[in-house]
């Protein structure tokens, strides 16, 4: 498995949340974890299996969570100095904050507890790691194979997900590009 693309997950929840600031909205801790954790799954789903940060995901009362983010950060912010981030996970960020950041908390929540990744880690019991391969599963193969299905449950395929970047074209004329994603082969095929 190739290495995490951040140093640690607190660069990613210092990202958010100073993201928030600049957007003049305080980021409530358990919204923060909900990033969090789709962040983590839709980098995976993106980038084959990679991790974006090398966290655990645990199934909390709530949702899930990311124990040490959550632990560090109870009182205030950590005086921990953040790592920069590649402008790829900056830019794959700023995607999952344009597509869930406008949510409030209790509906992000809502959305993913009915996630089957979630959902199957608590009923093993509380503080159940959530897998990686759980989020990708879901994340990747169910949004895939039926993206209105998965849409309706709040699982939006990845490409909803990830903000195409502008370029020009020899003309100079603007154009999106995406990073081309092959498509997800059925078993059955």
């Amino acid at each position: 498995m190739a290495a995490a693309a951040v140093e640690s997950s607190f660069d990613v929840a210092f990202w958010f949340i100073d993201r928030a600031l600049d957007d003049n909205e305080y980021l409530q801790p358990q919204k923060l974890h909900r990033l969090m954790f789709l962040s983590q799954a839709y980098f995976a789903v993106a980038y084959h299996g990679r991790m974006l940060m090398p966290a655990v995901f645990v199934a909390g009362d709530l949702g899930p969570i990311e124990p040490n983010v959550f632990r560090a950060c109870a009182l205030q912010r950590p005086a921990i100095e953040p790592s920069p981030l590649p402008d790829m996970v900056a830019q794959f960020l700023d995607g999952v904050w344009r597509r869930f950041g406008s949510h409030s908390t209790e509906s992000l929540s809502r959305q993913i507890n009915a996630h089957a990744p979630y959902r199957d880690a608590l009923n093993k019991g509380p503080r159940s790691e959530i897998t990686l391969k759980a989020m990708v599963d879901f994340y990747g193969r169910k949004a895939s194979a039926a993206p209105e299905a998965a849409t309706a449950v709040g699982a939006p395929p990845v490409t909803q997900v990830l903000r195409p970047r502008v370029m020009r074209s020899q003309d100079g004329k603007p154009v999106s590009v995406r990073k081309w994603m092959p498509p997800v082969k059925s078993p059955g095929k």
